[in-house]
């Protein structure tokens, strides 16, 4: 029996299915390219587990990441998208266009390839961390820091993104009390400064999580001491995770131009190292990470696949 992967040739595959690849997929849609979208293990990335959403511009009410992209999917499939709910195993950019893209049931052949498959928040691994996503645990402080207002939360970390989400969680919370593991942050000097300088920010140094605590959602943290192994439990409402996150990027190792990081490295038109291989989102975004910023990335990949793909016939 022939195990051969059936191939198909496309004029735009779409790597990933959050805000930028589905933005990608309408916009392509829209140009009478009908992409086909590779939705990896969550259609619509880290933000269909977003439990409220109300920073995205045009929804004047609260709505879940998983009604946010329930939308997007409609919308994209309005104009032609094809989803195919399956994983990327490997690609061949090496021989430029057409690109190889295999699944575990397919072998695309593509004119051009969007590469938006988003980056996961790097985790401590604790108990409670996962079972409390959403309920308590978050990596927002923008997306979710308006739901702790007038209430406790604790952040984990001590280089930059820790600093800046721990004083925007103070617009809101009534205490943002800092974790880290060392005894001194790795946050530049002008954060550590306006960090120290905030009255609603406290520092617990030394000191690593071991358990998220609570029933329905978080009601406190059981701590160590990394010097003395002292432990302790305290009382929190939010327990907010910077500690970094991992790009998706490891199939593209050897393909894409990528940072040290792993994130894919893009110009203004959103191309990569490759021509004919564009990139949006997470996976190339390493500082703003919002869905709007993500929105507009995947716009930016889709016009320019669209420009080049038209500059090739």
């Amino acid at each position: 029996m022939s195990t051969e992967k059936p191939e198909q040739r496309e004029k735009v595959v779409i790597i990933g299915s959050g805000p930028a690849g589905l933005t990608a997929a309408m916009y392509t849609g829209r140009a009478m390219l009908s992409p086909v979208v590779i939705t990896g293990g969550q259609l619509g990335g880290q933000i269909a587990n977003s439990s409220e959403v109300e920073n995205y511009p045009a929804f004047d009410e609260v709505v879940s990441g998983q009604e946010l992209i329930d939308h997007m999917v409609k919308q994209a499939e309005k104009f032609d998208a094809r989803l195919d709910y399956d994983f990327v195993t490997s690609v061949d950019f090496s021989t430029g266009t057409p690109f190889t893209v295999e699944t575990y049931g397919k072998k695309y052949i593509a004119d051009t390839v969007i590469v938006t498959s988003g980056a996961s928040p790097r985790k401590l691994g604790i108990p409670g961390e996962d079972k409390f996503w959403g309920k308590g645990v978050s990596t927002c402080g923008t997306c979710d820091g308006f739901f702790y207002r007038g209430r406790k939360v604790v952040v984990i970390g001590g280089g930059d993104s820790a600093m800046e989400e721990g004083l925007f969680l103070t617009k809101f919370a009534s205490e943002v009390q800092v974790i880290h593991r060392r005894d001194a942050l790795r946050a530049g000097p002008q954060l550590q400064k306006r960090a120290f300088a905030n009255e609603k920010m406290t520092f617990t140094w030394d000191t690593v999580a071991e358990e998220v605590l609570g029933e329905d959602t978080v009601t406190g943290v059981r701590l160590r001491n990394v010097k003395t192994n002292e432990v302790s439990e305290i009382n929190t409402d939010g327990f907010f995770l910077f500690i970094g996150h991992i790009p998706n990027s490891q199939i593209f190792t050897g393909q894409l131009e990528t940072d040290e990081e792993g994130f894919v490295i893009v110009d203004e038109l959103m191309r990569t190292s490759v021509e004919g291989v564009f990139a949006a989102g997470e996976i190339q975004d390493a500082i703003y990470r919002q869905v709007a910023t993500s929105v507009g990335q995947g716009c930016a990949a889709a016009m320019s696949a669209e420009r080049w793909l038209a500059s090739q016939e």
